[in-house]
């Protein structure tokens, strides 16, 4: 039996047609599919039995899109704070991950990693993690539309011994979970400075074989940078240029270290960004720079990366943030308007996972993937235009509804699909079983 739902809202942003913002409308919704936006008292005659729900205060708009994620990093959050990302990773995270990860590490992090992402409006995340099947059950466990990165990685871990084996389990896992609605499949190999030419040719041929698309942190650092030039004698992207692995297939993650020429390739191959503001801060990486890529035509998306170096999954936080730096890195206050951040935050993200005729914006046609705000609260009064409160005011403690696929996943602040003090309990154990080793 099929359900209809009519949602009413003061406001509704759809990114589609782009700096649009209906009042007096609302969005019906049959099953996993958005079927009209029309004004209110069309709705209201033409579907006098559907579920109506008022949200009268309230701005409807596409869920956010996190295009990149360690989401099982969540409970490694605040393990090691305020360090360089070298000193990070191989003196602290690494260690860490040897001695804990596994794929009940990984299950019970990703799903509390979810249960917060879903709580501030995410609906979508592009991850990169280990135990590829973990992470899927994760995704059809919470409801969140999920895109499992398969991490690729030349040294072994607890998860696979080398490059070959990486690979082979990616496939497994995406054939596994090959005709699942709402998780697909890409493969991840890690870092230009952690994966062979060799390796990423085998990448490139099984992304075509298996139409899977590539993610990867990319000129995340300036010693990545000067480390390839002393190494292979030309920076990072462009040795991957020369390997093939520069496509509209290809996700690059951080893209901080860009200079002019390079930011021209990637927007005559057709590279996605994947832009993680917060992260790239806290671990002192840099300022990439979004504006200039923006005008050159490059599609640049938002992700916050893991809870580890960032240390929240608020994409409507770091939406915020990228619109600020953007002005300040570029001396250009008009730089990534408010109506630019929030595309970036659905409509970008969705078109670098090739999702965008599905999700990214409201329209007849497109998966359900939608949040309510709630703009009456102190902190977005007066509201003089929706779009500038919700970039520049708003928290993502206002956000409270949630629907992914058609499904309600969170109903007036409440998470429907997961038990929040079960999540509390797991982060705890966890929690302790981390301590004790780490002291010990």
């Amino acid at each position: 039996m099929t359900q209809i739902t009519c949602l009413h809202p003061a406001y509704i942003i759809p990114i589609e047609p782009a700096a649009t913002v209906l009042r007096g409308h609302s969005l019906v919704m049959q099953d996993e599919k958005i079927i009209a936006i029309l004004p209110e008292s069309e709705a209201r005659q033409g579907y006098p039995d559907a579920n109506h729900i008022l949200l009268d205060k309230h701005a409807l708009l596409p869920g956010f899109v996190n295009l990149h994620a360690h989401s099982a990093m969540s409970l490694l959050r605040g393990l090691a704070d305020d360090l360089a990302l070298m000193d990070w990773l191989n003196d602290h995270i690494w260690p860490a991950e040897k001695k804990h990860v596994s794929d009940a590490f990984v299950f019970d992090g990703t799903v509390y990693a979810m249960a917060e992402m879903l709580r501030g409006g995410t609906t979508t995340v592009n991850d990169m993690y280990f135990h590829h099947d973990a992470v899927a059950r994760a995704g059809l466990h919470t409801g969140m539309r999920t895109i499992v990165g398969c991490s690729v990685l030349e040294f072994p871990t607890g998860y696979a011994q080398n490059a070959d084996e990486y690979l082979s389990k990616a496939i497994e896992a995406k054939n596994e979970f090959n005709h699942q609605t709402g998780v697909s499949f890409r493969l991840a190999p890690h870092a230009p400075y952690t994966v062979s030419d060799d390796t990423f040719h085998k990448i490139i041929a099984l992304s075509e074989q298996h139409e899977m698309g590539i993610h990867c942190h990319i000129h995340e650092t300036a010693q990545e940078v000067n480390d390839s030039l002393k190494q292979y004698g030309v920076r990072p992207l462009k040795r991957l240029h020369h390997l093939g692995l520069l496509s509209d297939r290809l996700i690059a993650a951080h893209m901080v270290h860009a200079n002019e020429e390079e930011i021209v390739m990637l927007a005559q191959t057709g590279v996605h960004i994947a832009h993680n503001p917060a992260s790239n801060l806290k671990l002192a990486s840099g300022f990439a720079p979004i504006h200039a890529m923006q005008i050159a035509g490059v599609n640049v998306g938002i992700g916050t990366d893991g809870a580890a170096s960032n240390n929240k999954l608020d994409l409507l936080g770091d939406l915020r943030m990228a619109a600020l730096l953007a002005k300040a890195q570029s001396n250009n206050p008009t730089a990534l308007d408010a109506h630019a951040a929030l595309k970036m935050a659905t409509l970008s993200g969705a078109k670098a996972l090739g999702m965008d005729k599905e999700i990214g914006s409201l329209l007849p046609g497109k998966l359900a993937d939608i949040i309510a705000i709630d703009l009456s609260a102190i902190e977005t009064q007066p509201l003089f235009d929706p779009v500038s409160q919700i970039v520049y005011a708003a928290s993502r403690n206002q956000i409270s509804h949630v629907w992914v696929h058609g499904h309600c996943l969170m109903f007036n602040h409440g998470l429907t699909h997961i038990d929040e003090e079960e999540q509390l309990d797991k982060a705890h154990w966890w929690q302790e079983r981390i301590a004790n080793q780490v002291t010990h």
